[in-house]
């Protein structure tokens, strides 16, 4: 899931593509997005990118005589899932790509795709950056603790801090990775109140008498968290690549992986948050870890799915009806090459179960459950990515 570096490093990839390009005609709509339709069209204009946080603002700037005369247009994205932009040939374009940008002639015609398999990224006419969302932790560090530190009365520190750090109104840039290894770089339990971790660093003041050097020095070899939301995020930057999401390369994710410190690695364990977003760290989870969460631990050997793939406590696996009922039914009796396998099908722990039906008339039909009750969702400001805030 794109974060603030995937962010950052996607506008770095379009300013580099696109330097030496000029882009004309129409910008090109997917019929399967819903997102707003772009109406802007120019025979000559070239493509931009800033980002911000978890945004991503793209100007397209007419050039002088430019036809029709118009001023620039800016679009704001935000990534959701699995949102990146690819530069393709136009006569090759990916699957999901729901906006195209297609440049001008002569030379061979390329398109500039926003591409999105999930369909959970979004777009916004203006330019303008999704309102309540705080300054981002990679380009705008003094502001970005100075808001957290002016704000530590809001309610959103009465949380875990695990949770607290997907708050985008505070924690502009940071997910579900960058959480995970910043507050396990600090030995912080990920349960732990916030307001409780956060207050102490109002206190932290420099010695007066050293010098900026030894200061410099302090900071770099005891940061604080508020410095690992900024200095952990640049570390993934300099990696370089397209970062860690499908587009990017194997060279690319190796680095990365090795890279990981604390997510999803052999040897720490993972919980799930009030979100349902697993969250990996090692020790004691802390005070506010939920109650009957039962702790995973990555194991180290084996081949291992996705560290948000993996299904907490998952069911036991559907007997089989016996002879008799089989014969009842009227179905065939099974061989064993016919026995279903116990991994065909990923038990999704949201999808309600559906109840087999009765045997007989007048009897409810019933799967010998109970029904699973349903349990209110806790709505966060604009976290986790699978809000429209994302």
């Amino acid at each position: 899931m794109p974060e603030g570096p995937e962010l950052h490093l996607a506008s770095h990839f379009v300013n580099e593509a696109c330097r030496e390009l000029v882009f004309g005609g129409c910008v090109e709509k997917s019929p399967v997005s819903r997102n707003p339709e772009v109406p802007f069209e120019s025979s000559a204009y070239h493509i931009a990118a800033l980002a911000r946080g978890k945004e991503l603002r793209l100007t397209l700037s007419p050039l002088p005589g430019a036809q029709p005369p118009r001023g620039p247009l800016a679009l704001v994205f935000r990534f959701g899932m699995t949102g990146s932009f690819q530069l393709v040939p136009s006569d090759a374009l990916p699957p999901h790509a729901h906006l195209r940008f297609y440049t001008a002639p002569p030379g061979p015609r390329l398109a500039l795709c926003f591409v999105d398999i999930r369909r959970f990224g979004h777009w916004d006419l203006g330019g303008k950056w999704q309102p309540g969302r705080g300054p981002c932790v990679l380009l705008e560090y003094e502001q970005f603790r100075e808001n957290v530190l002016r704000n530590l009365a809001d309610k959103a520190f009465d949380r875990p801090i695990c949770e607290a750090l997907l708050d985008q109104r505070f924690f502009n840039g940071i997910g579900n990775y960058l959480r995970a290894e910043i507050l396990y770089r600090l030995r912080i339990p990920p349960f732990e109140k916030a307001r409780t971790v956060l207050e102490a660093l109002q206190q932290r003041r420099p010695s007066p008498e050293l010098t900026l050097s030894q200061k410099i020095r302090a900071k770099l070899q005891n940061p604080d968290l508020l410095e690992l939301c900024h200095s952990v995020p640049k570390e993934v930057v300099q990696l370089g690549g397209k970062g860690y999401g499908p587009e990017s390369t194997e060279e690319d994710f190796a680095a990365f992986q090795a890279w990981l410190r604390c997510y999803g690695t052999p040897g720490m364990s993972s919980l799930r948050d009030r979100q349902g977003r697993t969250i990996w760290f090692q020790g004691d989870p802390g005070p506010l870890a939920p109650k009957g969460g039962k702790s995973r631990k990555k194991k180290s050997k084996g081949a291992q799915r996705g560290p948000e793939d993996q299904v907490e406590n998952p069911p036991p696996p559907n007997k089989a009806p016996s002879r008799t009922r089989r014969a009842r039914r009227g179905l065939p009796e099974q061989t064993a090459a016919q026995q279903p396998e116990g991994t065909s099908l990923q038990w999704d722990p949201e999808a309600p179960r559906v109840p087999e039906k009765g045997k007989r008339r007048r009897q409810p039909a019933t799967s010998g459950r109970r029904r699973p009750q349903k349990i209110k969702a806790d709505t966060p400001s604009l976290e986790p990515e699978e809000t429209s805030a994302s």
